[in-house]
């Protein structure tokens, strides 16, 4: 039998050609021995079991042909909070948390009726609903997987103030009711356009779900639905918070019309254009 670091120093080797093997081939044996991060480094002479030593050479074998870290651990991080992800569901990424840090940034309601539109995993209504406890928040996802996958979440991190609705953009809204009733809608919808499909990673385009990211021709095709719909369910003053693509912000914020008011975008820590904003008028 093995020890842990004798198996870590081969699963580094295996992940060479990643960014980051030494991260990736701890948290992938921490996965298969169930050891703790303490426990990686107190006891390094540990002697691991058969079948932990199998399971951990299956997965640096699946990540080193571009399996996707988040799915083989079934965890990713967003907003300090561990979120369970599934094959199928698509992996929250870190600029999105642009979106939560300007929802609150809003808040002035601690009752607000907030809305996320294409929820995935639930990342951004349950980060939401453990800032704002008080708030209403509905979130919605026309992937039944993904809605599975939210409500897990939501049972973990005791978000009781989320409720999740399977449902294709407006129409959940629809049947709760919620015509000009809602202070804030929320959306990082598919955004990426047929040409930049061809161009993604295969790490992304093979094995994360092509209908999370894929818009249409153009990338604008969900967002362009999304600004003139969210104006029948927002309050007057309501806001409404879009995730947006590199190089598509002129285009985006074309789309608002004399309807909207104070419409802005904001940059994530890469510098790039990555969340608009317009409030109802």
């Amino acid at each position: 039998m093995s020890t842990i670091q004798e198996l870590f120093h081969k699963g580094k080797t295996l992940l060479k050609d990643f960014p980051e093997p030494f991260l990736e081939a701890r948290l992938l044996l921490l996965e298969c021995a169930s050891l703790t991060e303490e426990e990686f480094f107190s006891f390094p002479q540990k002697a691991l079991s058969k079948k932990e030593e199998r399971c951990y050479f299956e997965l640096l074998f699946k990540r080193s042909a571009g399996f996707p870290l988040p799915y083989l651990t079934g965890i990713k991080e967003f907003w300090s909070i561990p979120f369970r992800v599934f094959p199928g569901v698509f992996i929250p990424r870190p600029e999105t948390e642009l979106i939560v840090e300007k929802v609150i940034e809003f808040s002035s309601s601690k009752e607000a009726t907030i809305v996320d539109i294409g929820t995935g995993c639930g990342n951004i209504a349950i980060s939401l609903a453990k800032e704002l406890p008080q708030a209403r928040i509905i979130a919605t996802d026309i992937s039944r997987k993904a809605i599975k996958a939210a409500k897990i979440n939501a049972s973990e991190q005791n978000a009781a103030n989320v409720t999740f609705i399977c449902g294709s953009l407006f129409s959940p809204l629809r049947k709760l009711g919620l015509k000009e009733n809602c202070d804030f809608i929320i959306s990082n919808p598919p955004y990426v356009s047929e040409k930049d499909w061809t161009e993604l990673e295969p790490e992304i385009k093979d094995h994360e779900p092509k209908k999370a990211l894929l818009a249409g021709e153009t990338g604008l095709e969900v967002i362009n639905k999304l600004i003139p719909g969210s104006l029948s369910f927002l309050k007057p003053q309501g806001v409404l918070f879009l995730e947006i693509g590199e190089g598509q912000r002129d285009k985006v914020l074309s789309l608002f019309d004399s309807r909207w008011k104070e419409v802005s975008s904001f940059c994530d820590l890469g510098g790039i254009e990555r969340v608009v904003i317009g409030r109802k008028a």
